[in-house]
This record gives structure tokens, C-alpha cells and sequence, in this order.
């Protein structure tokens, strides 16, 4: 009687796993294209708390202009986003993909302030090298050797 019980509440649990919590909405954004939204939504709420005055003073709705740049509305991108969540893995996938879009433009970014550096740190050494050259060229003729 015990493991009948026990069993009987396993197989409850492996079918009521399985079965979906929010059925798939017509117009589903594809996992891809979810991914791309919700990173530059992450950027422009990044952006926006930093600056946040000038995006008041723009008038710029964010969701707004990620709804036109991907050409979806407020109800697809609402029902999608619900779908995905109501699916634990599926949606851990897709923030993974953001995460990892972001940190890719991170260490580009980086990147490229390393060269920047790079090539002002050289261009200082240039200078300076430059400037020791003069120096020395203006000693050696107010100081003229015998």
C-alpha cells in the first residue's frame, strides 16, 4: 500500500510536469529574436539609468521603439515572454543568450579601450622621446664643446 502511494505520486508528478502550463500563442516570437529583444532591452534599461534626463526629456518610450525596430506589439511580446517563462528551461536559455551577447560586447569594448590606451601611451612615449631630442639639441649648442 505504501509504495503503490509513493508510486501513484510519481507518475502524478511526471504528467503534471509535462503538461503545459501556458499553451504556445499563435504569434510566437522566436527564441532567436526573443533572445535580441531582451538584450537590447537590458542595454536601453542600462543606459536609461544612467542617463536617465535626457531619455525623459527625448520623450523616448523604450518599449515603444524595441516593439517598432522588431516590428511586434505590446500583446506578442507579452504573450511570448509569458510562454517562455512558463517554460523554466527554455527561458534560462534565453537569458543565458543575452548574457552572453552582453559580455561578448563587453570584452569588445574592452578591447578596444586597451588599443586606444595602447596607441596614447605610445604616442606619449613618442613624445616624450621627442621632446628629451630637443632638449639635448638646445644644450649641446648653448653648450658648444671644445
Amino acid at each position: 500500500m505504501k509504495y503503490t502511494t509513493l508510486f501513484f505520486l510519481v507518475i502524478l508528478m511526471f504528467f503534471s510536469c509535462a503538461e503545459k502550463v501556458v499553451e504556445e500563442p499563435e504569434n510566437l516570437i522566436p527564441k532567436e529574436k526573443m533572445t535580441e529583444i531582451l538584450h537590447d532591452l537590458a542595454i536601453l534599461n542600462a543606459v536609461k539609468s544612467s542617463a536617465n534626463r535626457k531619455f525623459e526629456d527625448s520623450g523616448v518610450d523604450l518599449m515603444e521603439f524595441l516593439f517598432k525596430k522588431y516590428n511586434i506589439d505590446s500583446t506578442q511580446f507579452s504573450q511570448s515572454d509569458l510562454y517562455y517563462a512558463s517554460m523554466p528551461l527554455e527561458y534560462q536559455s534565453i537569458y543565458e543568450g543575452v548574457e552572453a551577447k552582453i559580455k561578448q560586447k563587453k570584452d569588445t569594448l574592452e578591447a578596444m579601450e586597451k588599443r586606444r590606451n595602447d596607441s596614447v601611451r605610445e604616442a606619449n612615449l613618442k613624445r616624450s622621446d621627442s621632446l628629451k631630442a630637443i632638449q639635448e639639441t638646445k644644450k649641446k649648442e648653448t653648450n658648444p664643446s671644445p
